[in-house]
């Protein structure tokens, strides 16, 4: 059972944590462990620790969505297949009986190319490692410990199904913690970690999707291809998200491709079924 803070001497903290009726010293203790030399981030974690608690503190799941590509692109911005995802796995646990809240988990800022992003990304996908995964995995643990009856669902497409997977992995003998990875890039498969809790789909049914199986032609010239697109629409003054001038065919996973729904429905049957 965490510890009721009772004196604090920063009132916003204070306030946040009286708030969200959870967090006290143990949180406190874990921001400065995690971000040990930034009083900012230790702010910021605390705040969206408490924010989610409070979100997921009358619900049955609590499900994160962990964006594709840089990270950071919220609900309004993405993909609409990766948005259908998401709204099927909701739909699917609400019609189980479940009561169901959805967050985004942000790997990175909303500066241009998500700061230094594009960087972080990189070595991520070339040599995994990515500390917001830790940080993730701290929250859930404390979140879960305070909610005993919560289950956690991590949903994650290319980048974000690899961080989800580490994730999972820094999280280990969380038994009510499950994760749907779809398209995961090539690069981190030898890393991954698969369990009977993690459900991975390294194909949409349709078409071999090339970011999976190291087609690197198809994949570089893809992103090629995007690169232009971007900069043209950026310079006739028409900005758009880089992801959004991606097209790579094999690498999109429709909610109504027949093979995604199927695999992601009898996971959750599976995981889950009807609520009693």
């Amino acid at each position: 059972m965490l510890k009721q803070r009772t004196k604090t001497s920063n009132p916003v903290c204070a306030s946040n944590i009286e708030k969200g009726q959870l967090i006290g010293e143990t949180a406190t203790e874990l921001a400065a462990k995690l971000f040990p030399n930034s009083r900012k981030k230790r702010r910021i974690f605390l705040r969206d620790l408490l924010e989610m608690y409070s979100a997921a503190s009358h619900k049955d799941v609590l499900i994160i969505h962990s964006p594709g590509g840089w990270g950071n692109t919220r609900w309004d911005g993405l993909l609409e297949w990766e948005k259908s995802i998401v709204t099927g796995v909701t739909a699917t646990l609400e019609k189980f009986g479940y009561s169901v809240i959805m967050k985004q988990y942000f790997r990175s800022s909303d500066a241009l190319w998500g700061g230094t992003s594009w960087y972080k990304e990189g070595q991520f996908f070339l040599f995994g490692g990515n500390y917001r995964a830790e940080v993730l995995a701290a929250e859930l643990k404390l979140i879960t410990e305070s909610l005993p009856e919560l289950r956690i669902v991590l949903v994650g497409a290319s980048q974000g199904a690899a961080f989800d997977n580490m994730v999972m992995t820094k999280s280990e003998n969380r038994e009510r913690f499950y994760s749907i990875e779809l398209g995961t890039f090539f690069g981190h498969m030898r890393r991954r970690r698969l369990t009977g809790r993690n459900l991975a789909i390294d194909s949409n049914g349709l078409m071999r999707d090339p970011m999976c199986h190291r087609d690197l032609w198809k994949g570089t010239k893809s992103y090629f291809k995007a690169f232009i697109r971007w900069f043209n629409y950026k310079a006739q003054g028409k900005p758009v998200k880089f992801t959004h001038c991606i097209n790579t065919p094999g690498h999109e996973y429709q909610w109504e491709y027949p093979e995604v729904k199927s695999k992601i429905t009898q996971f959750l049957t599976a995981a889950f079924g009807e609520k009693h």
